[in-house]
């Protein structure tokens, strides 16, 4: 079951370490997709990878726009979503498609522990499993998934409508809440990702604006899932 690992690039340090980490999975059927989103440096980082990844460059248009031509681009059955200041543990793959094939998952998120600019260790952040409908109540206030945790099945992905281009900060909160309307995201409690926390990332530059993107979410989603709680007792 081939994994497509789209990592989206705009002018990030980082970027080599998350190649690095996406190469060396211990699970051998993958690609490894870079969409360059019209970036302006580091980009020099790529070239010693280009003969072992799908390189994409674009005009910048934002996550959602690169995660949708890495999609496009895509050929595995699963998509997995790598940002390019974030690591892969290399047994992520693995252990998370062993997962989801013996639960009949078609998306799951993991634990996963926070990282500094220097990759020390600064945190650990679990969640715990729950229903579809506890879990929407937990979507409405807040979103409780790491986005580079997720691996989904790539036709649920275009079934739901890929990632929403209008939305520059929030287009995987969105994403996480419409696809609990299709199935349940199920959660394996193992540190598979490693997430950097630097003074550089988007979370910390644009807040006010994810706050406005936040809220928009969360009216949008309370009365979709209203409507599928009441067709449920139908």
């Amino acid at each position: 079951m081939k994994v497509s690992i789209i990592i989206p690039f705009y002018n990030c340090a980082y970027i080599d370490q998350a190649i690095n980490s996406a190469l060396r999975q211990t699970y051998k059927d993958i690609e490894v997709i870079v969409v360059d989103d019209g970036s302006t440096q580091y980009v020099e980082k790529i070239q010693p990878f280009k003969s072992k990844i799908k390189y994409i460059r674009k005009e910048n248009g934002g996550t959602a726009s690169a995660l949708n031509a890495g999609l496009r681009h895509a050929t595995g059955r699963y998509f997995a979503w790598l940002s390019s200041d974030d690591v892969f543990v290399e047994s992520k793959i693995a252990r998370q498609v062993a997962y989801m094939q013996s639960n009949g998952s078609r998306v799951s998120y993991t634990a996963f522990k926070t990282i500094n600019s220097n990759n020390k260790i600064v945190d650990e952040i679990h969640s715990r499993k729950m229903g579809r409908r506890s879990f929407q109540k937990l979507l409405l206030k807040g979103c409780p998934v790491n986005g580079c945790t997720v691996i989904a099945e790539t036709d649920l992905i275009k079934q739901a409508g890929w990632f929403d281009e209008r939305l520059k900060y929030t287009q995987d909160y969105e994403m996480w809440c419409r696809l609990c309307l299709y199935t349940t995201m199920d959660y394996l409690d193992e540190v598979l990702v490693l997430y950097r926390v630097h003074p550089q990332m988007g979370s910390i530059k644009h807040g006010p604006n994810i706050v406005k993107e936040t809220q928009y979410v969360q009216r949008k989603y309370q009365s979709f899932f209203q409507m599928a709680s009441k067709k449920k007792k139908l």
